[in-house]
C-alpha cells in the first residue's frame, strides 16, 4: 500500500498522479504512523522509517489476510527535484522477519525522482491527467502553508521560518521590505496559518486613500457625520473583527490618523466618524512598509510610540537581487500562469533569456518579474520565450553586456547572436536544419556563427564509444 502527496501548487488542480490505496488506511495504527512519517518528512525533508506495532501480527490478522509473523514499517520518502520541495511518498512494508530497510528506502527514492521527473514535465505539457491529493491534517501544527509564495532560496527559508514561529500568535507583526517584494502575500500566510484562518482577513492599502477618507474607511461613520453620509458604514476595523486586518503602506499614515491609531492598538477601541458609542475590536493587526520608520521618526513625520507598537515582530522581506536562486522557479510560476490564461503553449525558456532574467537587479522585485513574463508570454508565438520577447531594460547594460549607450548595431548584432545561438542548440550543433529554421541558406547561417564565433561543433552530443 502506499499514497503519493504533493504539496499544495506543486502540480495543477486538475491535474492528477494516482497512487493506490492513497485514502487513510483501514487500522488506525497504520493510520498514524503513516501520517507521522509524513510529517517527519515535511519537517525534516530526510527519508523515514517507523515500525507498527503489530501485537503478535494478531491485529491485522484481517485486514491483511497474512500470519502472524508479520511485521509492518511505514517508510516515507521526499519527493524533490533539485531544491525544489514537492511532496512525499509513503508505503507500508509488510514483511515476514528481517528485511533491508536501505534497500528499500534505495527503491522509493527511485520512485521519487521518477514522480518529481512526470511532476515538473507535466507543468509544462498540460496533455498528461494528473490529480493532487492534499496533504493530511494530523493531530498537532500543520506544515506552513506557503500557498503562491515561490522561493526556496536562503534568505526566503529565514522568512518562512520566523513565518511558521510568529503565525499562530496575535503578536502583531511589521513586514518590511522594497515595493514589490510580495508583503501582502506575506500577511496574507500569516492570517491563513493562524488560528484566526477561518474569521475575515480585510487589506487596506494607507497610500490609496486620500486623508479625508482613510479615517472614514478605517473606523466607518455615523450617518450624517459629514457631507455625503447619507447612510452609516462600518470601517474595516469593525469588518475584521475576531480575524486580521493589513495595514499597508502604513508609512503613508498622517499625523491624525496615526494617532487613532495608536489609540485603536493600545485600547482595542474606537468610535465611528460622527459618533458617540465606543466599539470594542477584536483584531489582530499586521502592518507593513517600503519606507525607513525610523528616519521617519527622526524628521518627525512618524510617530515613535506608534513604531513601537506596531515594531513588536519585525519581519524584513529580501529584495529579489538579494535570492537570485529564486529567479527562475518564479519565472516558471508566472509562465504557468499566464500561458494559461492567454492559452499558450510555452515548452521553454531559451539560455540567453535566462541569463538575461538572473543576471538583471530587478529594481521592481517580483512585481517588475511577473510584468516582464507576461509580457514575454504574450509576444512568443513559438513556444520558446527568447531575449528580444523580454523589455528593453532587460536587453541592455548588465544584462546581455552592452552598455547602456549602445547604438541600435550593437543591440541588433546581440539580438541576432542570441537566435544563431539558440537554433544551434536546438539541432544541436546541425548547421543544415539551424539554418532551415532561421530562414537563412546554410552559407549565411556559417558566415553568421563564425562572426559570432559560435563553432557548431560545440553543440554536438558527444559520440558514445
Amino acid at each position: 500500500m502506499g499514497r503519493i502527496d504533493f504539496l499544495e501548487g506543486v502540480v495543477d488542480i486538475g491535474r492528477e498522479i494516482r497512487a493506490a490505496g492513497s485514502d487513510r488506511y483501514q487500522d488506525p495504527l497504520v493510520d498514524e504512523a503513516v501520517q507521522s512519517s509524513i510529517q517527519d518528512v515535511l519537517r525534516t525533508w530526510k527519508a523515514k522509517m517507523l515500525p507498527i506495532p503489530t501485537f503478535d501480527g494478531t491485529r491485522f490478522h484481517s485486514t491483511f489476510q497474512l500470519d502472524r509473523q508479520l511485521q509492518l514499517y511505514a517508510l516515507s520518502q521526499p519527493i524533490k527535484f533539485g531544491e525544489r520541495k514537492m511532496g512525499t511518498l509513503t508505503a507500508v512494508k509488510v514483511c515476514h522477519g528481517s528485511f533491508d530497510p536501505k534497500a528499500e528506502q534505495s527503491f522509493l527514492g527511485i520512485l521519487c525522482a521518477m514522480i518529481a521527473q512526470s511532476a515538473m514535465i507535466n507543468r509544462f505539457y498540460p496533455d498528461h491527467e494528473m490529480s493532487v491529493v492534499a496533504l493530511p491534517v494530523v493531530s498537532g501544527k500543520l506544515p506552513f502553508d506557503r500557498s503562491h509564495i515561490v522561493g526556496n532560496s536562503k534568505a526566503m527559508e529565514n522568512v518562512f521560518e520566523l513565518l511558521q514561529q510568529v503565525s499562530d500568535a496575535d503578536t502583531t507583526v511589521l513586514i518590511l521590505g522594497e515595493s514589490g517584494v510580495g508583503k501582502e502575500l506575506i500577511a496574507d500566510a500569516l492570517h491563513k496559518n493562524s488560528s484566526r484562518r477561518s474569521k475575515p482577513f480585510i487589506k487596506v492599502n494607507c497610500a490609496a486613500l486620500p486623508e479625508t477618507l482613510l479615517e472614514s474607511e478605517l473606523f466607518g461613520h455615523e450617518k450624517g457625520a459629514f457631507t455625503g453620509a447619507h447612510a452609516q458604514k462600518k470601517g474595516r476595523f469593525e469588518l475584521a473583527h475576531g480575524g486580521t486586518i493589513f495595514l499597508d503602506e502604513i508609512g503613508d499614515l498622517s499625523p491624525a490618523t496615526q494617532i487613532k491609531l495608536l489609540r485603536v492598538i493600545q485600547q482595542r477601541e474606537f468610535e465611528r466618524l460622527g459618533g458617540v458609542s465606543t466599539i470594542k475590536t477584536d483584531v489582530r493587526i499586521i502592518a507593513a512598509t517600503n519606507r525607513d520608520l525610523e528616519a521617519m521618526i527622526d524628521s518627525n513625520q512618524f510617530r515613535q510610540d506608534l513604531y513601537y507598537r506596531l515594531n513588536v515582530f519585525p519581519l524584513h522581506v529580501p529584495p529579489l537581487s538579494e535570492r537570485k536562486t529564486d529567479i527562475m522557479p518564479i519565472t516558471d510560476f508566472f509562465i504557468e500562469k499566464y500561458r494559461k490564461i492567454h492559452n499558450k503553449n510555452i515548452r521553454r525558456i531559451s539560455t540567453p533569456a535566462i541569463d538575461m532574467l538572473t543576471s538583471y537587479h530587478w529594481p521592481g522585485n517580483v512585481r517588475e518579474l511577473e510584468n516582464c513574463v507576461e509580457r514575454a508570454v504574450l509576444l512568443t508565438n513559438e513556444g520558446v520565450i527568447r531575449g528580444h520577447h523580454l523589455p528593453p531594460s532587460l536587453q541592455i547594460a548588465e544584462s546581455t553586456g552592452v552598455e547602456s549607450g549602445s547604438n541600435l548595431k550593437t543591440m541588433l548584432e546581440s539580438m541576432e547572436r542570441e537566435l544563431i545561438l539558440d537554433s544551434l542548440k536546438s539541432s544541436k550543433g546541425n548547421m543544415a536544419k539551424a539554418a532551415r529554421d532561421l530562414g537563412l541558406t546554410e552559407r549565411v547561417m556559417g558566415l553568421r556563427a563564425r562572426k559570432y564565433h559560435l563553432d557548431p561543433k560545440n553543440f554536438r552530443k558527444p559520440q558514445q564509444g
